[in-house]
């Protein structure tokens, strides 16, 4: 019988220095849900005999982190900060995304690394914590490679 895998086998990472040194910190903490929406583009047809067909053009991926907590000192925090603080735009929205699939007993059975805009969409929250909620839009470049859970690199294959 198969075994189901636990949703905290798919990993995702996010690199914090948006251009600089990578610097891959993992998304979940504070976050109950991570969905990569694959948004594809999908052109159906139907033809004078009655019959449909469809053809998949392309995918817009894309994934909302709607509970980002503050900490202090946390490097993607002082990242998103900035990005807001300043209204930024353009390339400081850019980094890498790295998607991983760990078996139970630790090990990667694939990671695909990804270029990424990072979009916050607001600041403040409620009484928990200062919130900064943002949207992940995957902008190809997908690489398949390994990644070392332990050092948070990424090899490209």
């Amino acid at each position: 019988m198969a075994i189901k895998i636990e949703r905290k086998y798919l990993a995702h990472f996010l690199d914090s220095s948006f251009g600089g040194t990578t610097s891959y910190i993992r998304l979940g903490q504070d976050l109950e849900e991570y969905t990569i929406e694959l948004n594809p583009d999908v052109e159906t047809t139907k033809n004078i005999l009655g019959e449909s067909s469809a053809v998949v053009k392309g995918y817009e991926p894309s994934g909302s982190v709607e509970t980002f907590y503050a900490y202090e000192g946390d490097a993607l925090f002082t990242q998103l900060a900035s990005i807001v603080n300043n209204r930024s735009t353009g390339s400081s929205l850019e980094t890498t995304v790295v998607d991983v699939l760990v078996t139970s007993t630790g090990t990667v059975t694939w990671a695909y690394r990804e270029d990424v805009l990072v979009v916050p969409q607001s600041i403040g929250g409620d009484g928990a914590g200062v919130q900064i909620p943002f949207e992940i839009q995957y902008r190809g470049n997908r690489t398949a490679g390994t990644f070392d859970m332990a050092t948070k690199e990424f090899t490209p294959a």
